[in-house]
């Protein structure tokens, strides 16, 4: 498979999520969710222009691009100009809300002065395997490529002017295909359509239609064919409005922080409104779960795949959901994917499936446990409901036990537990950031019985006595655990805390000890020390911060959205402003044409360097940008 690391734009809907390149091309289609099932190797189209060979959409030398979402809505809109032909090629891709089918709508004009016969054509490579093994079929004027479970289905409502199952790619070059196998075994086949003369000045629009059929449903032999011509009678047009008023009016519900009235930068709204419109893209809406982002790198050739849901990172995420008004979702994920997936003995695992199944993982990491404990109190805060808490006090007391079996180990120093990796899950050990996602867990849990012990003695017959004598010990433990982690993880030689006791590195996550776990203040000499020796560690020329000292993951060197936001949300809460609008700022002109943030910056150009559209990154641009507007600060 080759290697498509960049996810320039996403759209779809609540089953079906398809990622593209800045020029337009399908490099990933999803049906069920986000993170499972990908079907696309490779899917190509172009148009075969008089006797020319295939000028290939997504990549030609006489091609320049214009591509944008249109206004508000997850629709995207790729303009093509060839240059040599002079003819201009508008592509609209979008997924109907009520349909689980890509939609691809070309509209191609001839802006030449000669007349050009225009021809059509697309080419579908599928992910195969043996135990996945996927054919092609042509009938019905469609091309069908199956396997056992699913058909990928492309079509048009016009017929095909020839098509090619077996051997397809070396012809497809030529821009002209055909064979006389209707059925094959080969993974990848290509269609064209004829799309007749174009004289200069006139047009011509085209729909391609690509849907995933479930198989149990509908059987590939007969049952699809009347499906295939349900969806031929599509008007596109009125699905376009429909999905541009869908989105539109989403965007409108969730605009908590009424951005178009507040003083802040276009680029600002941008961000703000495209991290609206991504979320619902990434989220399985029955379980809650919440994907980190669209998958990257699914032969591992650089990282461990990112398309998974970690419950850390879902935490931060759900902070912003609540702020923009998607509470619901932040509610199923607490009481419905939280649930599902904790382990009998009271953690969480590193990361999941959004539907809750465990995904690959390589270890555990004990702040993941921590953090749901911290974000369902950090949610109640929010949605003032009482309930919420009862009806998942259970997993969180089992939570809590299990951090404080944890905590004993590591203040008697013990390994009886299995070493927890740390934030950035490469180091094993014991580090600051995870001791500190502790104690801010504790300080949760007492919070969370005392909102709600005196109906838990009322209602269920629980001692009020036994629930005090817990705080107690909670209380004492998240002392000692303060008091151990500034006698183990400040290094006099350094001036600094440090991320752990091994290589004693100056780390980002050194900020978690006061943003969000309120541990140390942030005006303790200690923590001021820190921050100037995080200021000449890790802060880059170009304004924005790295991970930690000797940071080389994907080249090295390049700052992070997260990092610099979090220093933003540190200098907020010392009270130095200028400096927070100077981090966010950093973020804010480092996001994509289309306002997506990545996960990594490229100091050079200014732009994501990896994974484009992390949900993360944009849960804490959500996060720092409420509270600077909360504050009144105008940038």
């Amino acid at each position: 498979m080759r290697e498509k690391y960049f996810n320039d734009a996403v759209v779809g809907n609540n089953k079906i999520t398809a990622s593209f390149t800045k020029t337009g091309e399908l490099i990933r289609m999803f049906y069920g969710y986000s993170d499972y099932k990908q079907f696309v190797e490779t899917f190509h189209t172009g148009i075969k222009v008089n006797d020319s060979a295939i000028i290939y959409l997504h990549s030609d030398v006489n091609n320049a691009y214009v591509q944008k979402y249109i206004e508000n809505t997850n629709i995207l809109k790729t303009e093509i100009l060839n240059t040599y032909f002079n003819t201009r090629i508008t592509q609209i891709d979008f997924v109907p809300i009520h349909e689980n089918i890509l939609i691809r709508k070309y509209t191609i004009k001839n802006e030449n002065t000669i007349d050009l016969k225009i021809n059509f054509l697309a080419y579908s490579k599928l992910l195969t395997n043996l135990n996945n093994d996927t054919s092609g079929y042509v009938k019905n004027n469609a091309l069908l490529q199956y396997n056992h479970d699913f058909t990928v289905c492309t079509f048009s409502n016009k017929d095909l002017l020839s098509d090619q199952v077996n051997g397809s790619a070396g012809n497809f070059k030529s821009g002209v295909i055909g064979c006389k196998d209707y059925i094959g075994m080969s993974p990848d086949s290509a269609i064209s359509y004829n799309l007749d003369v174009l004289k200069p000045g006139e047009e011509v629009s085209f729909n391609l239609f690509i849907f995933i059929n479930k198989n149990k449903y509908h059987n590939v032999l007969n049952e699809l064919d009347d499906e295939i011509e349900r969806i031929r009678k599509f008007d596109v047009d009125a699905l376009i409005s429909e999905a541009r008023e869908y989105w539109k009016n989403y965007l409108k519900e969730h605009d908590t922080l009424s951005i178009e009235k507040k003083p802040v930068s276009q680029k600002v709204k941008d961000i703000y409104n495209r991290t609206i419109l991504l979320y619902p893209l990434l989220i399985n809406d029955k379980t809650g779960g919440i994907s980190a982002g669209i998958e990257i790198d699914e032969g591992k050739t650089k990282c461990g795949r990112y398309s998974y849901c970690w419950p850390r990172d879902a935490v931060f995420i759900t902070e912003a959901l609540d702020i923009i008004g998607m509470d619901d979702i932040t509610e199923k994920f607490y009481s419905i994917f939280c649930k599902m997936t904790q382990n009998k003995n009271g953690r969480w695992e590193q990361r999941f499936y959004t539907d809750g199944r465990l995904a690959p993982s390589w270890g555990y990491q004990i702040d993941e446990t921590a953090s749901v404990i911290i974000g369902s109190y950090a949610h109640y805060k929010v949605c003032n409901n009482k309930d919420f808490l009862k009806n998942n006090l259970e997993m969180i007391e089992k939570a809590t036990s299990y951090l404080m079996e944890y905590a004993y180990d590591v203040l008697n120093e013990k390994n009886e537990f299995k070493l927890s990796y740390d934030l950035w899950e490469e180091y094993e050990g014991f580090s600051i950031y995870s001791i500190s996602s502790i104690y801010a867990a504790f300080s949760s849990m007492i919070k969370i019985y005392e909102e709600i012990k005196s109906e838990l003695n009322l209602e269920n017959g629980e001692n009020i006595e036994k629930i005090d004598t817990q705080i107690k010990e909670l209380n004492e433990l998240s002392i000692k655990i303060k008091e151990y982690s500034e006698n183990k993880f400040y290094d006099e030689n350094k001036n600094s805390y440090v991320r752990n006791t091994n290589d004693r590195r100056i780390d980002i996550s050194l900020l978690g000890t006061i943003v969000p776990f309120c541990m140390f203040d942030c005006k303790d000499k200690k923590i001021l020390n820190t921050i100037e020796k995080i200021n000449s560690t890790l802060k880059t020329y170009t304004g924005g911060y790295i991970r930690y000292e000797g940071d080389n993951y994907i080249g090295g060197y390049n700052p992070w959205p997260i990092a610099t936001l979090w220093m933003a949300w540190y200098y907020i809460e010392s009270g130095d402003y200028p400096k927070a609008v100077e981090c966010f700022n950093f973020v804010t002109n480092s996001a994509s044409e289309l306002s997506f943030l990545g996960e990594q910056v490229d100091n050079r150009k200014m732009k994501p360097a990896w994974v484009i559209g992390l949900t993360w990154s944009h849960a804490m641009y959500i996060i720092i940008l409420e509270k600077l507007l909360k504050r009144g600060i105008i940038y």
